[in-house]
């Protein structure tokens, strides 16, 4: 039987590797380290540039929502940016398609994570103090109220829009640079895992940020897509955005 090939100067459509398999692409640490980068850079520029408020005050609304919303959308968007100039795109090198099973996986392993967050930030508290054991942003967000607008950006940055960001760099990116060296799924987990805690340059929450991660990642382990890690990480940040929004909106102290 013969072939049927595609006409001449057409490309024929790269086919969904295979979990495991080396990827098409052609981009790798590369990339990842790239949209770090992006973050780091672009979160010192508008610390530098952003009101800071007074000495010992309040930060003032506009650099927490700024400073900590838009260098994460930025490196995210670097992410997807590097599939489409050196892949296939974000739904095939990043793993974005989306199966019905998804949403329970994504359900359940988050409600777990849910769980084992709540039950090792007391842990963490009481080894280390609560000082400590504080988020950077809830640290930011302080005693001081935000208006009711700037209080709901938050918590649907926290809820919503930070894990779609964060796992698009680490679950995506980064799992896909890793497999693309031939290691393996289980070290793309282990190692953006741990790559995932320790970026969030929060040196004493660093343990607690690894337990956390375990089952977001078990997640995109379990389906081989990022859709089910997504689901799992916003459920696992419902319950910190919603203190969130309390403490900045003057209900519960922080």
């Amino acid at each position: 039987m013969s072939q049927v090939h595609p006409p001449e100067g057409a490309t024929a459509a790269q086919p969904d590797p295979i979990e495991g398999e080396v990827a098409s692409h052609r981009w790798g640490f590369g990339a990842f380290l790239l949209a770090e980068a992006v973050l780091l850079l672009s979160a010192v520029f508008l610390a530098a540039i952003l009101d800071p408020g007074p000495p010992g005050g309040v930060v003032p609304v506009s650099t927490v929502l700024i400073g900590t919303i838009v260098p994460t959308v930025l490196a995210a968007g670097v992410a997807v940016l590097c599939t489409v100039l050196r892949g296939n795109g974000p739904r095939l090198d990043l793993k974005l398609d989306f199966e019905p099973a998804d949403l329970f996986t994504g359900l359940k392993l988050g409600l777990v994570g849910l769980m084992l967050t709540i039950l090792a930030a007391y842990v963490w508290t009481k080894a280390v103090g609560e000082g400590n054991a504080t988020s950077a942003i809830n640290s930011l967000v302080g005693e001081g109220r935000m208006s009711v607008t700037s209080a709901i950006v938050i918590f649907l940055y926290i809820w919503l829009i930070g894990p779609v960001c964060e796992e698009l760099i680490f679950r995506g990116l980064l799992w896909g640079a890793i497999q693309r060296q031939s290691w393996g799924r289980w070290a793309a987990f282990g190692l953006s895992t741990a790559i995932f805690a320790a970026s969030h340059l929060e040196p004493t929450r660093t343990l607690l940020l690894v337990v956390i991660a375990l089952p977001i990642g078990f997640a995109r382990l379990l389906t081989g897509r990022l859709t089910a890690s997504i689901v799992a990480h916003q459920v696992n940040n419902f319950l910190p955005a919603l203190v969130t929004l309390l403490v900045a909106l003057g209900i519960m102290s922080s």
